[in-house]
């Protein structure tokens, strides 16, 4: 069945192009999937309707036949295709519609719905240098207790001459003859919608409305040059493998803006004898049969260093002792735990002697 785009506008078909404009508007606002309680297949055959009845030469082949054969698929019972090739995120981001199903009527739908999103597009909004991203390994150690790590990158990175200003230090400024001072351009251009004036930050003074009578020689007026610049990265004690530090402000700088964030993302080093959970350690310590039935004392290197851990007399295989604080610091100075996971250490081979005491100890039923 053919689509009936007058019902979807909701005019007439005698209707004037100024009351569909004004209908496609109206229901454009209602409908728009970023404005709470829109509807965006509404939104999308809203679109559709107008992108046919908008155009005299669309509307006049829709009216005999009930269907458009001027470059688009957009009516008809083999149509649905008007909306084809149209980018949303073109609309979210101020950029507004190339055109509807290849109609060519462009106008700029930021500028409809700027009341909806907090003001108009085309407005001064801060430049923003790129974040950059780089890799780390710590050691398990350094992991566990944290340490600083001196980076050197090659990066775009702030005049220190002229401090990012751009002007030779001491030099005059001067207002800017593009802009007249005011740091902001109103430029007013023809929509389908009658005139629409955008204002946007002026490129030559980077909207301060001033620029210098001499630029700095270092950067040659940039603000920004390309160096080694070098970084310290101090990661926190008990970082987790794949976790990644956010450095606000140490990406790359841009002229006039704010600079970009450095991302470090830290890959840990596995231990051959501990592993963590949490705020604790984990190891397993094998142990001899006669130091499980007897008790006994081992000397045992943990991240700390040496220490000596006592084997309570007739303890069973897979028990755990907790060493208390010799874990993972946390918080106020406190720390996690070094738990010790003991295993049995029996012998492959049995001399005569230990063959004769273990048969002695079997007939006695140990």
């Amino acid at each position: 069945m053919a689509k009936d785009y007058y019902q979807t506008l909701g005019v007439e078909k005698t209707a004037s192009k100024d009351d569909i404009k004004r209908a496609f508007r109206r229901l454009a606002h209602e409908y728009h999937p970023d404005k709470k309680g829109g509807n965006e297949q509404k939104f999308k055959e809203v679109n559709e309707a107008y992108s046919v009845l908008g155009d005299d030469k669309k509307r006049a082949e829709y009216d005999a036949y009930g269907r458009v054969f001027s470059g688009t698929g957009g009516a008809g019972a083999g149509g649905g295709q008007g909306f084809e090739g149209f980018d949303f995120t073109d609309f979210a981001t101020g950029k507004g519609f190339g055109g509807f199903g290849g109609s060519g009527a462009e106008f700029d739908l930021g500028e409809i719905f700027g009341d909806f999103f907090g003001g108009r597009s085309g407005g001064s909004r801060q430049t923003r240098g790129r974040d950059v991203s780089i890799d780390v390994e710590l050691s398990f150690g350094e992991s566990i207790f944290g340490t600083e790590r001196r980076i050197l990158l090659n990066k775009t990175s702030r005049c220190e001459t002229c401090k990012g200003s751009g002007a030779r230090p001491g030099a005059a400024m001067e207002s800017c003859k593009t802009c007249n001072g005011k740091g902001k351009i109103r430029e007013t251009r023809r929509s389908i919608f009658g005139s629409v004036q955008t204002t946007r930050t002026c490129e030559e003074c980077d909207g301060r409305g001033e620029i210098p009578k001499e630029y700095c020689s270092h950067c040659r007026g940039e603000g920004v040059v390309r160096r080694q610049e070098e970084i310290s990265v101090r990661t926190p004690a008990g970082i987790e493998d794949g976790e990644v530090i956010r450095l606000t402000g140490a990406g790359e700088a841009v002229k006039s803006g704010a600079s970009g964030d450095l991302y470090v993302k830290v890959h840990v080093a596995r231990h051959p004898q501990f592993r963590k959970e949490g705020s604790n350690l984990f190891m397993e310590l094998p142990v001899k049969l006669s130091s499980v039935l007897l008790g006994d004392e081992y000397r045992v290197e943990t991240l700390d260093g040496a220490l000596t851990v006592k084997i309570p007399e007739g303890i069973k295989h897979g028990e755990i002792l907790r060493v208390k604080g010799r874990g993972v610091p946390v918080e106020r100075g406190r720390r996690g735990d070094l738990m010790i996971k003991l295993t049995i250490d029996l012998p492959s081979k049995l001399s005569k002697d230990a063959r004769r005491l273990v048969e002695e100890l079997k007939r006695q039923g140990i």
